[in-house]
C-alpha cells in the first residue's frame, strides 16, 4: 500500500509541474521561433519627411516613393536593428523587381522617383487633381500607378505584374 501511495503522489506532483509549464523553455523550438520573428510584428510609426516639396505628376507614370536620407536615419535610430534591416531590404528588392517588371512589360511607362518630396499632386485629363501626403502612408516605400484617366492607385509591390495589368488594362 505504501508503494502505491508514493507512486500516486509522484504522479500528482508530476502532473502539477507539467500543467504549470508553458512548454516554452528558452531552448524550445517554439521559443526560438518567436524570437526569430519578433522583429516582424514590431510596429513603428514612419518618421515625418524632412522635405515639404510637392511633386506634380501630369502624365502616366509609376511613382516610386521612399524615405529621404533623414527619415532613414530617424528610422534606424528608433526601431530595432532587425526591423530596420528588414525594411531596407524589402524596399530595395521589391522596388528593384518592380522596375524590372515595368521595363519588361511596360517599357513606355514613365518611372518617377519621389524620395525628396513629401506631397504628390496628380493632375488628371479632366483637370481634376489628387493630392497625396506621403507622411500618411504607413509603408516606408511603395508605388503609385497613374494613367491620367483614373485616380492614382497605391499598389502591392509583391504583385507588381498583376497590379500593372489590372490598373492599365481594365
Amino acid at each position: 500500500m505504501r508503494c502505491s501511495s508514493v507512486i500516486g503522489f509522484g504522479l500528482v506532483i508530476g502532473s502539477f509541474l507539467w500543467s504549470c509549464s508553458d512548454g516554452n523553455d528558452p531552448g524550445s523550438k517554439e521559443s526560438k521561433r518567436k524570437d526569430s520573428t519578433a522583429h516582424l510584428t514590431t510596429t513603428y510609426k514612419k518618421p515625418s519627411s524632412t522635405h515639404h516639396d510637392t511633386l506634380t505628376i501630369s502624365s502616366g507614370a509609376a511613382v516610386f516613393y521612399s524615405p529621404d536620407s533623414m527619415q532613414w536615419n530617424k528610422l534606424k535610430a528608433t526601431v530595432p536593428k532587425n526591423t530596420y534591416e528588414t525594411e531596407t531590404h524589402n524596399c530595395y528588392y521589391q522596388m528593384r523587381n518592380a522596375r524590372m517588371v515595368i521595363k519588361k512589360y511596360y517599357p513606355g511607362l514613365r518611372v518617377i522617383e519621389a524620395s525628396s518630396a513629401r506631397f504628390l499632386l496628380f493632375i488628371k485629363d479632366d483637370k481634376s487633381s489628387i493630392y497625396i501626403d506621403l507622411d500618411t502612408k504607413g509603408d516606408m516605400c511603395g508605388i503609385f500607378l497613374f494613367d491620367r484617366k483614373k485616380d492614382p492607385e497605391l499598389i502591392d509591390m509583391m504583385n507588381i505584374d498583376t497590379a500593372l495589368r489590372f490598373y492599365f488594362e481594365k
